[in-house]
Formats: C-alpha cells, structure tokens, sequence
C-alpha cells in the first residue's frame, strides 16, 4: 500500500497522470528514509532538509506540513503495511501538484509515501569486494540544485547503467571542476593517514543525512582529523580507504580503483560509533 494525500490506495493504483510535473519535468523532491520498529532514523535532519529543499525551488509549503503530521503519515503506512516489528526502506515523494508548461499555473504540492522491507535494523560493515571507477561522460553542476535530493537524477541512472555494463559495483562522480564530487548512491570519504577528508558541498555533492551523522561523530574522534576538502582523482590511488555512506547501508568500504586496494579499517572503527548515534537518537 502507498499514501498519496493522507489516501491510502493499493501499489498498483493509476494515481498519476501525464501532467505530472514531476514525471514531465522532474519538479519534485524526495527523501529516503530508513525506519526501524516504526522510528524513523534522523527524522529531523531528514525534514528539515525537506522544507529548506521546498524552499529553494519556491514550492508552497502546507500549513500541515509539520514535522509531526509527516511523521504521522509515514508511521501510518508502516502499520498498514504490517513493517512496524521490521526495518523498512520508506520514500517520501514531494511534487509541485499544478499545471502549466516550464511555468506552474501555482505552487502547491502533493506527497506519496512508499514502503518496503529491508534487512539490517543497525549498520554493519560489508567486507564483499566493490570496485568502483570515475563516471566522466558527464559532469555534476558545482552548485546549490546539486546539492538537492530532487527528481532530477538522470547522470545516476546514466552512470549506473555504465558501472553494470562495465562490470563495477558503483562509480564516482565528478564536477566541472574535475574533482571528485560524491558516489551514485552516497556522499564519499577519503582516509589518509589520520586525516578523513570529504567533498565540501560548494563542489556540488548531495547534502547528505548520512554525511551529516558522520561527521558529527568523527568530529568527536580525537584520532581522525576531519576535512572538508574538495578531492582530486589523483588522490584516490594514494589514499588507505574510500567509502560511501547513506541512511540505508551506513557505510560501504570501497575495496579496488583500478589496481589500487583499499583496507576497511577506519570504517570498522567508526561503525560502532555510528550505531551508537542511531541507538540515543
């Protein structure tokens, strides 16, 4: 079952036509969010970013649009879908509902929420082989939209069809600048010693929520010292770890770039530490 609207309607249901302006123009914004015996990891980081989001693309924000209602909705689909003893994989949808061309004939908005079952209620570290290579047909804007969770995903889905065609498990992204930006699916850390360095979001990464949890923690390590530092490609094949985060896998070690191996020690170091941050939120 979906919410569109505070409805609850079957997953195959024809709720949307073609004058979506999130299908026509990509005129939306989503969340991916990750809950666990009906909590929600990091709620308030996830919606503020929601609102300062809507904000930006000068969307009109519903009075009832609170934190609580929203939290309200998503618990509620949860328990419809029977997930509120598991973790699910929830996506909150936000659209600018309204006709018109380039130009909305307003600025209103609809919501559709969307849950799924996935494993893992906490993070653990995955120590498989993941091979990731630099994506450089096309380039991530440095910019404020880039740094968006918004529709307008097409270079992820173009350079997810190049890692599978070329047999990698994810690839990197890189902005006009030729510096590395984030993953196809997550922010990107680079570990050098005792020094964790991550893309700034003025390099155009997305503003992430998992990024945000890490930072907070690896800035109360006294061992590591945390960068913000845009990364050059260069600096790949010197460093001791890459990884990715995002709220659903936490942190994903990248094990190979080109003939470079990486060890996952930092990421086992701090996984706990993270888990305890989901644990007293």
């Amino acid at each position: 079952m979906i919410n569109f609207n505070g409805d609850i309607l079957a997953n195959e249901s024809k709720f949307l036509n073609h004058n979506n302006r999130g299908l026509r123009y990509g005129d939306g914004l989503f969340e991916t969010l990750k809950v666990v015996n009906a909590k929600i990891l990091f709620w308030e980081d996830h919606y503020f970013r929601l609102m300062s989001s809507m904000r930006i693309l000068r969307m009109d924000i519903p009075m009832e649009f609170t934190l609580e209602f929203l939290e309200k909705e998503i618990i509620s689909l949860i328990k419809t879908n029977q997930l509120e003893s598991t973790t699910a994989r929830v996506r909150l949808n936000v659209f600018r509902d309204a006709a018109g061309y380039y130009l909305p004939e307003n600025n209103d908005v609809s919501y559709v929420i969307e849950a799924v079952e996935i494993e893992n209620p906490f993070y653990v570290i995955d120590e498989s082989p993941y091979e990731v290579e630099l994506f450089k047909d096309y380039y991530v804007e440095p910019g404020l939209l880039s740094t968006l969770k918004s529709n307008n995903r097409i270079i992820n889905v173009v350079g997810s069809i190049y890692a599978s065609e070329n047999e990698y498990d994810n690839c990197l992204l890189v902005n006009n600048n030729k510096n590395v930006v984030e993953a196809l699916n997550g922010n990107v850390f680079l570990v050098k010693g005792n020094v964790i360095k991550t893309p700034p979001i003025t390099d155009g990464c997305l503003n992430g929520i998992m990024r945000k949890q890490l930072m907070n923690v690896l800035e109360s390590v006294e061992e590591y010292e945390l960068k913000e530092e845009s990364i050059s490609p260069f600096e790949l094949q010197k460093a001791d770890e890459l990884f990715i985060t995002n709220v659903i896998t936490g942190i994903r070690p990248i094990t190979k770039y080109r003939k470079k191996q990486f060890e996952i020690n930092v990421a086992k170091k701090i996984i706990g530490k993270l888990n305890v941050k989901v644990r007293l939120s």
